[in-house]
């Protein structure tokens, strides 16, 4: 039976960047995934790389700033191995919130210039509104099904090797330490196996991984012009994301419904009615496709990262919301942890044991 050095359980971008952080550290790296590669909650990810710490937990501040400065360089390296345009955009984002008491926040992210020579299109919101902050953010936004593909090209040139429509039921065990995992189909034997399954991760033993799916719906609709908005607009009520190609994604719900991905058209209508709201340019707007998808949330909202009390069985999951922008610096401290160096961020905060379960 063929082995390898390390399996990846799970090829979302999470899983795919840490398999090619893996085989530039020199291990032979299997990706096992269930389904299709890159088709679950990073498929169906809006892909801003929100660095705002009024949005972030503290305890993820420092590690999510570190990864939207990896950023440029993380799009650059995949284009350059996959030959695929990913579309990275740094128009920044006009951010909308209320009752934010903080003058320092307000201060440090003053609009550049009035909302209506920002984005002419935009409605609803009052600047002088005494309830409502704005902020200019100079973040990016990536499109995750480009980004997604890029990666699993890039693996793929690499020699990574996948096992595609294969569930992994649980890691498997010899003398105290991982020796691969046994799916619903086969075994698969190697010394290192990660568990980047997502919100599937749970499902999967000898240890109990807290995770669990939340539902978000969402759209695309195609912009009356290509470049009617300019920013990322986000606003208590949701977001819009605009595309180099033309196309706006509008999100997103935040639902406990288990695995369901079914979409809602009352949910989905409700999220077009309020990106029209705030700009109504978008009325004539055709719906390209509305979709679910399932973020791994976990009981704190923090990722789960780190080795497990069995040797060799490591977890890289639970990243809710921040799996888009927090792939590559996940891939680099994983890759460090694996390796057996010191990871470069204290990565106490994550570890599975704060949760309870006996994972770590």
């Amino acid at each position: 039976m063929r082995s390898w050095d390390a399996i990846i359980v799970g090829a979302g971008i999470i899983g795919l960047s840490l398999a090619i952080e893996l085989n530039k550290h020199g291990l032979r790296v299997l990706i096992v995934e269930k389904g299709e590669p890159g088709r679950e909650a990073s498929w169906a990810a809006g892909g801003m790389l929100v660095d705002f710490p009024a949005e972030t937990a503290p305890a993820l501040r420092e590690m999510a700033s570190a990864s939207v400065r990896m950023y440029p360089e993380f799009v650059h390296e995949l284009e350059d191995e996959s030959g695929l345009k990913i579309d990275l955009r740094s128009n920044g984002t006009l951010l909308f919130l209320r009752s934010l008491a903080d003058g320092t926040l307000q201060n440090s992210y003053p609009l550049p210039a009035p909302l209506s020579q920002l984005e002419p299109a935009l409605r609803v919101y009052d600047e002088g509104a005494a309830d409502l902050s704005s902020f200019y953010l100079q973040e990016r936004c990536v499109d995750p099904r480009q980004l997604t593909a890029a990666a699993i090209a890039t693996a793929r040139h690499r020699g990574i090797d996948f096992s595609s429509g294969d569930q992994v039921l649980s890691v498997e065990v010899a003398d105290g330490k991982a020796c691969g995992v046994r799916t619903n189909k086969t075994q698969f034997t190697a010394g290192i196996v990660v568990n980047c399954a997502g919100a599937w991760a749970g499902q999967i033993g000898p240890h109990a991984i807290p995770t669990r799916p939340v539902k978000g719906q969402m759209l695309y609709v195609v912009m009356p012009e290509k470049e009617m908005v300019h920013h990322v607009l986000r606003t208590p009520e949701g977001y819009l994301i605009p595309r180099s190609d033309g196309r706006m994604l509008i999100g997103t719900t935040s639902e406990e419904a288990g695995f369901d991905k079914q979409t809602v058209p009352e949910t989905i209508q409700k999220l077009r009615q309020a990106a029209i709201d705030l700009v109504p340019r978008l009325a004539g707007s055709r719906i390209l496709e509305a979709w679910a998808g399932l973020r791994p949330g976990t009981p704190d909202g923090l990722p789960i990262l780190g080795e497990t009390l069995t040797p060799g069985y490591f977890v890289a999951t639970g990243h809710f919301r921040d799996g888009i922008l927090l792939a590559p610096v996940t891939a680099k401290v994983m890759g460090q942890v694996i390796a057996g160096a010191r990871p470069e961020f204290d990565l106490k905060a994550f570890k599975a044991g704060r949760l309870g379960g006996g994972a770590i």
